[in-house]
Order: structure tokens, then C-alpha cells, then sequence
């Protein structure tokens, strides 16, 4: 499955949510979707780090891996994306059944019928660098205090606030914070 730290807590219990899984560079996490978000496929290795069997996860929302540690702006942002037929990269924190968790750095498709209709999402995740990591730790903080004082659009708009400073879109910044971590 790759490492797994434990990121102690100065002299008290580590809980769950305090144990860190982490990906092994050589493996991606793949899953599926339909188009409202629900499960419909799993690799093994999705498996084994979400902790949940298939027949756990299998047709239902994709949101069971959600830690509360990722800002609703960032799905917000995925989802319109994604809506509009265009693909997103995105730094992901997911939260394992037992309460541990995992990052990863994700490539989210649209999948579409012969028809060109949009029937569902493809996301292929691979480790992400630790540096990447710490970068955008630090603005999901900030996405996470604005929702927690005016809601989902207030993280949309502090997000906004934050490229505007870095001159950078979305997608753009998250792919060269990956590309100057590779």
C-alpha cells in the first residue's frame, strides 16, 4: 500500500485521523463514477486505501472518501469543470474508512457516451510530492476559514482572490505546483 506515518501529537493519543497512508509512486488509484457522483468502479488499489470492500462502496457517493479537511470550494470547482465537459487536476485529501487518510494529486475526466453525451467521470490519482503538499495545505486553511465564516462562496471567492494574487487559473497553478515538485 506504500508507508504509513503517524504524525504525533506532542505527549497525547494519535487518534485515526491522525494516521497518514502514503501512496507508492509506482501505483495510481482509479475509480469512476456516474453522473451524479456515485461509485461505479474501483481498482484494487482504491480498495485498499479507502478501506471500504467494493460491495461497500459500489453505488454510492464518491464523497465517502471526503476528508473535512478539503474545502467545498475545491469540489465546487471540480464539479463545474467536470459539468462543462472539460478535465481538472486537483491535490486531494481523502479519508480512509478508519479514519486515516491519504493525499493524492488527481486527473478527473469526463467520460461520454457514443453520442458525445457526458455519462460519467473517470479520476486517475498517483502520489503527490510532500512539498506540493505543504503548499497547498497552507491555502486549503484558507479556503476552509472563509467557508467556516460565510459559507462555500466565500471559499470560491477567497480562492479566486488567491490566483488572482498568483496571476495564475486554477488548473495552471495546480499543474505547475505539480510540474516544480516532480
Amino acid at each position: 500500500m506504500g508507508s504509513i506515518r503517524k504524525i504525533e501529537a506532542k505527549g497525547s493519543f494519535v487518534s485515526q485521523q491522525t494516521v497518514e497512508k502514503v501512496l507508492q509512486a509506482d501505483k495510481l488509484v482509479i475509480s469512476k463514477t456516474d453522473t451524479k457522483g456515485k461509485i461505479t468502479y474501483g481498482n484494487r488499489y482504491f480498495t485498499q486505501l479507502s478501506g471500504y470492500s467494493t460491495a461497500e462502496y459500489m453505488h454510492k457517493p464518491h464523497n465517502i472518501i471526503r476528508h473535512p479537511d478539503m474545502p467545498k470550494a475545491v469540489f465546487k470547482l471540480l464539479w463545474q469543470t467536470l459539468q462543462s465537459g472539460k478535465e481538472i487536476h486537483a491535490y486531494v485529501k481523502n479519508r480512509a474508512k478508519d479514519g486515516s487518510f491519504y493525499w493524492v494529486f488527481a486527473n478527473v475526466t469526463p467520460s461520454y457516451d457514443a453520442h458525445g453525451k457526458i455519462v460519467g467521470f473517470y479520476s486517475v490519482r498517483r502520489k503527490p510530492h510532500p512539498k506540493a503538499i505543504e503548499t497547498i495545505e497552507g491555502i486549503y486553511k484558507q479556503l476552509l476559514s472563509a467557508e467556516a465564516a460565510g459559507g462555500v462562496d466565500a471559499g470560491v471567492k477567497r480562492l479566486g482572490e488567491l490566483l488572482k494574487e498568483l496571476g495564475s487559473s486554477y488548473e495552471d497553478f495546480i499543474l505547475a505546483l505539480h510540474d516544480t515538485h516532480k
